[in-house]
């Protein structure tokens, strides 16, 4: 689209007037795009919009208990921390995965 005075004269009314870069592309006969192109290249920004919902203000969530013994409920089984008192991985030998695997094709057939 080419850019006459009397366009951008226009295009400068209706933004200042509040009019959307939709509203104004409508009016002058072009693309949004050419209408945001030159509200960019002529440097006008419109400002920040108010927040329009009004955030509502909750109190922190409560801290859990840190240690066992603050719970309400007794603890079962205390799990081990250092990787040598964890339980191992079972190993499977190739026999044993390609039964798993050739099971597993025939239950999602």
């Amino acid at each position: 689209m080419g850019w006459d005075a009397k366009d951008i004269a226009l295009l400068n009314r209706l933004w200042s007037e509040g009019q959307s870069a939709a509203q104004i592309a409508r009016r002058l006969g072009c693309s949004r795009n050419a209408v945001c192109g030159m509200l960019t290249r002529q440097g006008l920004k419109r400002g920040h919009k108010p927040p329009t919902a009004r955030p509502k203000i909750r109190s922190a969530p409560k801290q859990r208990p840190t240690s066992s013994a603050d719970c309400a409920r007794p603890v079962a089984q205390k799990v081990p921390r250092n990787s040598a008192e964890r339980q191992q991985p079972k190993e499977f030998s190739k026999q044993q995965l390609y039964a798993i695997l050739a099971e597993a094709v025939r239950n999602t057939g």
